[in-house]
């Protein structure tokens, strides 16, 4: 019933790609036989609609099948990868999961009952509206992961309009919601999903190539880990027509550097959250942070330099946090945006402004700044406490490995230069910490954990 249209669509595609597996080709009619299966595996372990199911998976043609199989179950799918395996048992927890099917990196699968039985609220309305549901964890950098409910029939409702069938890498990951619109989006316009086994700039390029991919949804960071590395001059990558980037704001330098390389490959900034779905949207041009927002199903407002975001996708609530939503059904994103008529920009998290004697610092904006300089692989900008100013900017830099070797006094004294001929004076940076981890996590997101 769920998917009764992605069944139609495979059916009529059988010979085509659908997904690329280990660098193997799977048809649509391999999806459809591996979709049959795991509906007969599930009535086999007698799993009931409305079941808490968490699935701990990578893409896969197995893993796939098995969320498709779980919405027309009915279940409540929660998926994890491996990047959060050391928060299993905290999301089990969190998430009342009454059934764990692990499935390994040679598509085998391990069914594991819980003994949890699973009675909250936002589970009984799913259950009594006979609809399937989605619990995403989010993927912040800072704080306790939350548990978004999602009605997982509507965040399937835009899929249903058909759009282009694009060859597509898998990269945001099997449980972001990045990755969800990214899987439902290829499947249900009749694409490809190229998987990956890792997401390194030389093996994802490489992938590229090999398999003509025309879509790369990603992250800033990865582009800007991308260009620092060099990777994009081995690899014939003029299959891409667009890249897509979302989760964190762009540096306005890196936007620029690979506008400047890659002048023929359309760039469009996405927005998202795991509370709301992924909105459509579109970029003033290949080259610009601005972009107008919405769609169907999507209402925007602007409240004191706030994004308000009601979505007809928006989750349920939370399972361990309270209710984020206005009464009015308005969800606080926490973005700060400038706005120009249509269009809008993202400026950065309103907690993560710096006050610097009452004048304001976006992180961002500093860190596009600092890394305009070749020397500098990346940059963590954050707040320190100041007693007369009471905040001061402070940045965190990883140079690039050519300098590693640098004298640091030496490297402070040019990044403060660089930064005094493009910043105001309270956005420069009082002090710099010089660390050679890369400042990303699995999610390939910038991760803002502050230096003590």
């Amino acid at each position: 019933m769920f998917i009764d249209f992605l069944e139609n669509i495979f059916l009529s595609n059988q010979s085509k790609e659908a997904i690329v597996w280990k660098e193997q080709p799977y048809t649509y009619a391999n999806l459809v036989e591996q979709l049959r299966l795991w509906q007969e595996k599930l009535n086999q372990h007698n799993v009931q609609p409305g079941t808490v199911v968490m699935v701990q998976a990578d893409y896969s043609p197995a893993s796939i099948a098995l969320f498709l199989a779980l919405i027309e179950k009915q279940c409540i799918f929660v998926p994890i990868t491996s990047s959060v395996a050391a928060q299993k048992k905290e999301f089990i927890e969190v998430s009342q999961v009454e059934l764990v099917i692990t499935i390994d990196e040679s598509d085998n699968a391990r069914f594991e009952n819980t003994e949890i039985s699973s009675a909250h609220t936002f589970y009984e309305t799913l259950r009594e509206e006979a609809v399937p549901g989605l619990v995403l964890f989010s993927s912040g950098s800072t704080g306790k992961s939350k548990a978004a409910v999602h009605d997982l029939a509507k965040l399937l409702d835009k899929f249903k309009v058909p759009r282009h069938a694009m060859r597509a890498i898998s990269f945001l990951l099997y449980d972001h919601i990045g990755g969800v619109n990214t899987l439902l989006y290829t499947l249900s316009n009749a694409g490809c999903l190229i998987t990956l086994e890792n997401r390194q700039p030389d093996y994802v390029l490489r992938m590229v190539e090999k398999f003509a991919v025309e879509l790369l949804p990603t992250s800033p960071s990865f582009i800007n880990l991308m260009l620092i590395s060099d990777a994009y001059k081995n690899y014939d990558i003029s299959s891409l027509t667009t890249v897509t980037y979302g989760t964190e704001p762009m540096p306005e330098s890196t936007l620029a550097q690979f506008h400047r390389l890659f002048p023929d490959i359309r760039l469009l900034q996405t927005y998202g959250l795991s509370e709301l779905g992924i909105m459509r949207s579109k970029s003033k041009d290949s080259s610009s942070l601005w972009m107008k927002v919405g769609g169907e199903g999507f209402e925007t407002r602007i409240v004191e330099g706030i994004l308000h975001i009601k979505a007809y996708s928006a989750m349920l609530g939370y399972l361990n946090a309270p209710s984020p939503f206005t009464a009015d059904g308005w969800f606080n994103t926490g973005d700060m945006v400038e706005q120009d008529g249509e269009y809008i920009k993202i400026l950065g998290r309103e907690s993560e402004i710096i006050n610097v004697g009452g004048q304001k610092v976006f992180p961002a904006e500093v860190e596009s700044v600092l890394q305009q300089l070749d020397e500098v692989a990346e940059a963590q900008v954050f707040g320190q406490e100041n007693a007369i100013l009471g905040n001061v900017v402070s940045a965190k830099i990883r140079l690039s490995n050519s300098v590693n070797d640098w004298d640091k006094s030496q490297a402070k004294k040019m990044l403060k230069k660089h930064c005094m001929g493009h910043l105001e004076s309270f956005k420069i940076p009082a002090k710099f910490y010089f660390d050679d981890a890369e400042q990303f996590s699995a999610r390939f997101k910038k991760q803002r954990t502050k230096v003590a």
